[in-house]
């Protein structure tokens, strides 16, 4: 392959809006990669995505949490590469019908999406390893995807206490192979940002013929 024909590196600041989904069916075709953020209303996801997009809107955020219902689908710069917002959980004031219309479309994404090259689990330092973030760790280690946790809000606890807190939540999921990398981040202060920017960029830049599912 010429220099010509080598696919671009990722630009996260190319990130633009593509489409949103209800369901599976919606999404765009199941090919190239993706890699999908998910996380607890109220963790700072939203924040997160903009933050490594180097977009302030990319994502919205909200001061009612658990606004976002849809599979929210941001392209790049590079073919066929895609970020993912998945729907929070925890605090939507919404029925319970609805919770688990969006619960059952979620686990069709996660389940069937082939193209899916691994998870961000962002979790709120203050607040961390809630029983939603264990249940996706223990989903991720169960199929074999790889997992990338953005411990957010970093700059709401002094440094020592951040870093205490980093090493507890690194021992607790010491066990589970499926996570690749643990990374202290905050939105506010851009810690992390370059970090989870060279995660992300390893795992959507595989050429696509040597990329195999992740779902075991």
């Amino acid at each position: 392959m010429t220099d010509e024909q080598q696919p671009k590196p990722v630009s996260f600041n190319s990130a633009r809006f593509l489409i949103s989904a209800s369901r599976l069916p919606e999404c765009p075709p199941d090919f190239g990669a993706e890699v999908a953020f998910a996380g607890r209303s109220n963790a700072g996801k939203s924040s997160a995505i903009n933050s490594i997009t180097g977009h302030g809107k990319l994502a919205r955020t909200s001061k009612t949490p658990g606004r976002t219902r849809l599979i929210n689908f941001f392209s790049l710069n590079r073919e066929h590469c895609r970020l993912v917002d998945l729907p929070g959980y925890g605090y939507a004031k919404v029925s319970r019908d609805m919770k688990d219309d969006w619960q059952q479309h979620l686990g069709h994404y996660l389940n069937d999406r082939t193209c899916l090259r691994g998870l961000v689990l962002v979790m709120d330092i203050r607040h961390p390893l809630t029983d939603f973030d264990q249940m996706m760790v223990e989903w991720c280690e169960h199929n074999n995807l790889p997992l990338t946790i953005l411990v957010t809000k970093a700059d709401k606890l002094k440094f020592g206490q951040a870093k205490t807190t980093m090493l507890t939540i690194g021992k607790k999921l010491k066990p589970f192979a499926c996570v690749h990398h643990l990374v202290m981040f905050s939105a506010t202060s851009k810690r992390g940002v370059d970090e989870a920017r060279d995660i992300l960029a390893s795992w959507l830049e595989v050429p696509l013929t040597d990329a195999t599912p992740a779902q075991g």
